[in-house]
């Protein structure tokens, strides 16, 4: 017993012995320093969540980012090491910790630093096009990685939806059957079908493995299609994605069962065109207008819940916080990342892709949260299960705004502008984090790493270019296109970027 006794103790008193050595070595630092500043502070790591790390502790001001780390392992007794980021009154720590102390803070009062883990994988930035791949005659409208990454599909102006081999970047099948440009594509979640709406208002579904259409072609809509959206695949019956919803220039919102090829309800009340659709964790759909209003739909009944309004021109588009975690299902981008890729077996994909979603859902706070951009240059934040009222309204931009992503660990809103500007926004309280400039002409459309520690853009400019969040600054130029960037994405195992545009040529790139 009294052996037993002893080790507690030891291990008990082992963090604090570690972070007693951790100030002095980091105190002699300071003193070795020529007119560093040798006062102290008392500071208490907390989590997002609130809870206390252990003790308020007593930290030189010079203290580097680095000593921060090692302190918060020690008092968490981790034997693995997390990355965290850490933030004092709601600025980050990139250096030290006077960097980001006001003059308010003193002896007396307890400092708080506030820690996020990230994500333990690493995304490297992609430096270069390794295919350039032509095929489509008209400019490209849509690309975009399956959720499990094992394929690629394309949508154009000439009508086609292309699929295109991912490993050897070659084209794998030309689809036809659209009589009018390809709008959009979207991928169910399941990463079993694709979905493809064009200007004549008809929706298609494909099968990535053979390139033959699904089922009949889906008819109803009087006007062209702007958006489509799967249902999520923890919400599913069985694990297999089978409602899609669609939305168009004609104001309504349909929900298709895909398998018998039948619309199940049509959903209106809006007074102009819709511009962006989300089919949300919770089961709502959020559509958002021309009409300047984005409304919520329970998709179970078709009932609209909620009109949300405070946008003064039209609505171009719509994100959730919880987007990334439903894109990618049951796939984990960090299992996607190994030499043997492990692929979620189909019996097992909803209660993998349920857990993904509550645990973004638990990052972000339990809070499903709605960003939306707009042509009167602003962004709102809202939460739309809980309040008709925007928590923030996001100015800046001095242009319309195209296109709005949430960072996949939910704690970023990154929004893209013709204003040439990316800017970053807080995803819990819409507050200005940094603006990103590099692009000399308008953003069309972004894309986040996996890790969430970089963003690619493409522009007006015919570049993309990377974007290194933590360092607020660009990584890398990347020219090659002719033409303008219409779409980019960034593959779920951060291991390639896609980009098309009005050149017609679809270019692979990788780190």
């Amino acid at each position: 017993m009294e052996v037993g006794m002893k080790r507690d103790n030891e291990e008990d008193s082992e963090a604090p012995e570690k972070i007693m050595k951790m100030n002095e070595t980091s105190e002699d630092t300071a003193d070795g320093m020529e007119n560093a500043d040798k006062e102290n502070v008392l500071a208490l790591f907390r989590s997002e969540s609130g809870e206390a790390a252990g003790p308020p502790v007593e930290l030189p001001i010079v203290l580097a980012r680095d000593k921060l780390q090692q302190i918060l392992n020690a008092f968490l007794q981790q034997e693995d090491e997390t990355p965290y980021s850490f933030f004092v009154n709601d600025k980050e720590v990139t250096q030290e910790l006077s960097k980001v102390m006001d003059s308010k803070t003193n002896e007396e009062k307890v400092m708080t630093i506030l820690y996020q883990p990230q994500a333990v994988f690493r995304v490297r930035p992609v430096a270069r096009c390794t295919s350039s791949m032509p095929g489509h005659a008209e400019a490209v409208l849509s690309a975009s990685f399956s959720p499990d990454c094992r394929h690629l599909a394309s949508g154009s102006g000439d009508t086609t939806v292309r699929f295109w081999d991912v490993g050897t970047e070659t084209p794998h099948f030309t689809c036809r059957g659209h009589r009018h440009w390809v709008l959009v594509t979207s991928w169910s979640t399941d990463g079993e079908r694709l979905a493809s709406a064009c200007k004549a208002g008809q929706i298609f579904i494909w099968d990535p493995k053979t390139g033959k259409q699904i089922g009949r072609t889906l008819t109803g809509h009087k006007q062209w299609i702007t958006a489509l959206c799967w249902e999520p695949l923890h919400l599913t019956s069985d694990g297999k994605c089978v409602r899609l919803a669609s939305a168009g220039k004609d104001g309504n919102v349909r929900i298709w069962n895909t398998n018998h090829g039948s619309c199940e309800k049509v959903l209106s009340n809006h007074v102009q065109g819709i511009t962006a659709l989300k089919w949300g964790g919770e089961g709502l759909i959020y559509s958002a207008s021309q009409d300047r209003t984005i409304k919520m739909w329970r998709a179970s009944d078709g009932v609209m819940c909620r009109t949300f309004q405070g946008h003064g021109h039209w609505v171009n588009t719509l994100a959730l916080n919880t987007d990334y975690a439903l894109r990618i299902g049951a796939y984990k981008p960090e299992a996607m990342m190994q030499d043997r890729p492990h692929i979620t077996e189909s019996e097992k994909r909803k209660s993998y892709a349920e857990k993904q979603y509550k645990e973004a859902l638990a990052a972000a706070g339990g809070v499903e949260r709605l960003a939306s951009g707009s042509d009167d240059f602003t962004l709102f934040l809202w939460e739309p299960s809980k309040s008709r009222k925007p928590i923030e309204r996001m100015t800046g931009h001095q242009q319309l705004v195209n296109d709005v992503k949430f960072s996949p660990d939910t704690r970023l809103i990154a929004s893209a502008s013709f204003d040439k500007s990316i800017r970053l926004w807080s995803g819990v309280n819409g507050r200005f984090l940094a603006v990103l400039r590099g692009h000399v002409n308008g953003v069309y459309q972004i894309a986040w790493s996996a890790d969430s520690r970089l963003l690619v853009s493409g522009s007006k400019d015919s570049t993309l270019k990377v974007w290194n969040i933590g360092a607020r600054k660009m990584e890398l130029d990347l020219p090659g296109h002719a033409d303008e960037v219409y779409a980019v994405d960034w593959s779920p195992d951060g291991q390639r970027v896609v980009s098309g545009g009005k050149d017609k040529i679809l270019k692979m790139w990788r780190r």
